[in-house]
Parts: C-alpha cells; structure tokens; sequence
C-alpha cells in the first residue's frame, strides 16, 4: 500500500508542477510582473508548503521529531541548490538573470550564515525565529514593490511572443483558469509531497534508518520533489527564471519562513544534527555564486557538478551515518 502511495505521490507532484509554471507563467505575463519574480515569490512559496506542513507535523506531534523538521530543511536547500538545479541545467541550460547574483544570492548567503549562527548552540528559539520570519515579510514585500518598477524583458523568442499575445488578448475567464491552475498545482504538490513523505518514512523506519537521516534524505528530497517536478517542467518550457527564481526563492523561504514559523510555534532543538550538514549546506550556498556569474549561464557540466556533489553528499549521509550507524 505504501509503495502506491508512493508512486500516486509522484504523479501529484509532477501534475501540480505542471499546472503551478503554466499559471504563474501566464498571470505574470498578464499583470506586467516578470516570471523571474513570480518564481522568487508565489513558486518559491507554493513548493515551500511541503516543507513548513512536514516541519511542523515533525515538531509538533505527538512524539516530536524536530530531528526532522530541521534535517528537513537543511536538507531541502542543499538538495534545492546542487540538486535542483543541477538537474534542470542537465535538461537545459539556465540562463542566469542578473537580479539572482545581484540580490537573491547574497540574500541567501546572509540567511544562511544566520541560520548557521543560530543553530550552532543546536537551537532555535522564539526569538530567534521572529527574526527569521519578519526577515521574510520585507523580502516578499521588497520583491513586489521592486518588480512593479524593473523594466519588462524586450526580448522573447517567437514562440513565447506569441504565448504573450494570447495571454494578454484573452479575457477574465483565462485569468480564472490559471488562478485556478496555480490553486489545483499547489494543492496536488502539498499532497503529492504529503502521501511520498509519510509512506517514504514509514518505509524508512522498518530500516532503521535514524530520524536525523531520514530528515537529511528521505524527507527533504521528498519535499524537493515539487521544486525538482517545477524546474524539469519549466526547462522543458524553457523559463530559466523560474527554475533559478524557484530553486534560490525557495531556500530563502525555507530558511526565514518555514525555520521562523517553526521556531515560534515550538522552539527547535537539533540534538542529532551533524554541524557537518551546516557546513555543506554553507558551502553550497558559496559554490553557486563562482558558477552563476559566469558567463550568467549554469552550462550542463557545471550542473552535472552540482548533481554529482549531491550524489556524492547522499552517499556519505546513507553509508557513512545512515548504515554505518
């Protein structure tokens, strides 16, 4: 019974994805917002949810996992950054808005050496994740008020043109179909994500896999798989913003939103997490901006690097700690 839900998990969120790009895509195109902002803001944290409902079940069950919830997101980012988008560069190249080196990396960067600091004493208090979360608000904020001023793209290929003009032609109920496509995507990623998560775990555990590892792995790649489903679909459409705008928006959420929002409802204690998952998820982080400013373009070589660091990290995580243990 698992192994199906496993696999209807899979669909959903490859559905989800679907529907999530195509009406994103358009209503950006419709109200003047770029698609790169759309996927730092409403992709970013639609294929976030997965990762603040299993953070918060984990942390406020019955028996707390916050093994979980934390190895969750830590998880997530470094499968977001070397995972994500090493795949989608494998399918097609990325080509790199300025804006994400300018702005959405060091963004990032700073949230995660906060994140970093914070959870060096191995916890995340109240306090702290008020800090996390009110740092969101101002970047959501920040992110629409800038998009309603930067100039529109003059430059689309023949056939995204013609998308545009249809898009903009077409009346209310286009824009109905695709609010409606962005809710139904959403709903199938939360519950695509949701039935692969728990039946993943459940399997896990007549392992004997320890919780940490299963948060590190099992977890955070399933709540990635709507951000890995979303970019594959958006490479095949060819929207490289959204792929970068997701996968970087993404972690930022992830960090300030998901962390911050845990830690106020129950602080977060990491008794097992290694500081050694910090330091790649950190290192991580660093890597991306060498290969993002050059040339503006994650070429295929340099996202089969990012995909062989993750292989190589997963590896270590289930042989090294995970059987090893």
């Amino acid at each position: 019974m698992h192994s199906g839900l496993l696999l209807i998990g899979f669909v959903l969120l490859y559905l989800g994805a679907e529907w999530l790009v195509k009406g994103s895509g358009e209503i950006a195109y419709r109200v003047g917002i770029s698609p790169l902002v759309v996927g730092l803001t409403v992709v970013a944290f639609g294929t976030s949810a997965p990762e603040l409902m299993v953070s918060l079940k984990a942390n406020l069950g019955a028996n707390p996992e916050p093994d979980i919830a934390l190895g969750n997101i830590i998880g997530s980012n470094i499968c977001n950054i070397m995972l994500i988008l090493g795949v989608g560069a494998l399918v097609r190249p990325i080509v790199v808005h300025a804006q994400i080196i300018k702005r959405e990396v060091p963004i990032l960067l700073v949230a995660t050496l906060v994140f970093f600091g914070m959870l060096w004493d191995g916890t995340v208090n109240r306090v702290e994740g008020g800090v996390l979360f009110a740092g969101i608000i101002f970047y959501v904020v920040a992110s629409v008020r800038m998009a309603k001023k930067e100039p529109q793209p003059s430059q689309y290929d023949e056939a995204e043109a013609e998308q545009i003009e249809i898009v903009k032609r077409s009346g209310p109920g286009r824009v109905v179909l695709d609010l409606g496509l962005i809710l139904i995507g959403l709903a199938g990623l939360v519950l695509g994500a949701h039935l692969l998560v728990g039946s993943g775990v459940f399997l896990a555990e007549d392992f004997g896999v320890p919780s940490a590892i299963i948060g590190l792995t099992l977890v955070a790649f399933g709540t990635s798989l709507p951000e890995l489903a979303t970019a594959v679909v958006a490479a095949r459409r060819n929207q490289g913003d959204i792929i970068t705008g997701g996968a970087i928006g993404s972690c930022i959420f992830n960090i300030l939103c998901v962390i911050g929002i845990a830690s106020l409802v129950l602080p977060l204690n990491a008794d097992n997490v290694n500081r050694v998952d910090l330091w790649v998820m950190l290192g991580a982080t660093v890597l991306i901006i060498p290969l993002l400013a050059t040339r503006m373009k994650i070429s295929r070589g340099e996202g089969l690097l990012l995909l062989l660091g993750y292989v190589a990290y997963t590896v270590y995580l289930v042989v090294w700690r995970g059987v090893g243990a």
